[in-house]
């Protein structure tokens, strides 16, 4: 049950805005999770897949067919959409089946069904109540059933958890792999969610203006992201421009830093990429260590078992992370904690 995007483009009529030769194999039992800024293309290419929109050129296979000639309905994917589109006036068990009752199975098998899918996501026992009496996750939770129960050939899920709560996406976020683990089946996810992403995917698609930039599993994209662009998108960044003075050190806007230069010439321009939680706090009277910085704290925002501080250096910002509780006026860099990406594409921190 693989799902393939064959060098596939789209452009949206009267605009050059669209998708352009996407290829993308998702493997039987793999969740790819797609991600990119608003306008990026990550929702096009699953309508493609979907059905909703068709190419302008490649092709979209499941399972090695090209079902570019198939309906929607016809292509055997499920599902889960933003807003459920749960049918108010049917019960649960009713919601459920409706992909079996439009393809002409009997109502006492539907019926059957129904309760071992609702024992599957957890919620045995409730086919009987109505969409309005349950909550937003266990609205959820009826909508991936749905989208299971005629055993697809392949899952797609737009946004589905940004209607949740915080806490509760965390919690519906783990039951949507273990039930797509428990089915085995490729499921594309698109998210604006980076934690979400990071959490449950395989891999993940980081798309930018219709194009994929890089894929790779979540370690690689957070450890070795091929510019700036991905690192900004992909968890908490400092990203300074930078000017490789000579081997081993990097001119920056908060000072020279000692770091691994491999691969640029002194005179390169680069960005520079460190991770918060690599930027180690100094006590006061601790000896200098390498890529040593004194700061004015400007913002310190206390998230329980971290903290994410901003800290004014001369010539700009120094964002880090830290469990440390006491005072944050001094900081290290460890010089293999500096990543350097191509170009000097970035203006600042970001994240």
């Amino acid at each position: 049950m693989s799902l393939t995007y064959d060098n596939v483009s789209f452009i949206y009529p009267g605009s050059t805005a669209g998708v352009f030769d996407i290829a993308l194999d998702i493997a039987r039992g793999e969740l790819v999770a797609v991600i990119g800024a608003s306008g990026s293309g990550k929702s096009t290419i699953l309508k493609l897949l979907a059905g909703f929109m068709q190419p302008d050129a490649g092709r979209i296979l499941v399972e090695g067919q090209d079902v570019g000639p198939l309906a929607p309905e016809d292509r055997r994917l499920g599902v889960v959409f933003q807003n459920y589109a749960l049918f108010p006036h049917m019960r649960l068990w009713e919601n459920i089946t409706y992909p079996l009752k439009v393809r002409g199975i009997r109502r006492a098998e539907r019926r059957a069904r129904a309760q071992e899918m609702l024992a599957r996501v957890g919620m045995e026992g409730r086919g009987d109540d109505w969409p309005t009496a349950i909550s937003g996750g266990q609205q959820q939770r009826v909508a991936l059933a749905r989208a299971l129960i005629f055993e697809p050939r392949g899952l797609l899920l737009d946004e589905p958890l940004s209607a949740l709560d915080a806490g509760l996406r965390t919690s519906m976020r783990d039951e949507i792999r273990r039930v797509q683990r428990a089915a085995g089946i490729a499921t594309l996810l698109v998210t604006h969610d980076q934690e979400e992403a990071l959490s449950i995917a395989d891999r993940i698609v980081v798309m930018h203006d219709g194009r994929i930039i890089q894929t790779g599993t979540p370690q690689e994209l957070y450890e070795t992201p091929v510019n700036a662009q991905v690192a900004a998108f992909v968890g908490q960044s400092n990203l300074w421009p930078g000017t490789v003075e000579q081997t081993g050190r990097v001119r920056t806007p908060i000072g020279t830093l000692a770091c691994p230069t491999e691969g640029y010439a002194p005179g390169a321009a680069v960005t520079v990429l460190v991770r918060p939680e690599r930027i180690l706090p100094a006590e006061p009277e601790q000896p200098p260590r390498v890529n040593d910085f004194r700061g004015t704290v400007v913002a310190d925002r206390y998230l329980g078992p971290v903290r994410r501080i901003d800290l004014s250096v001369d010539g700009g910002l120094i964002r880090l992370e830290t469990h440390a509780r006491g005072a944050v006026g001094r900081v290290s860099i460890p010089a293999e904690a500096v990543r350097l990406l191509p170009g000097a594409d970035a203006a600042g921190t970001r994240s």
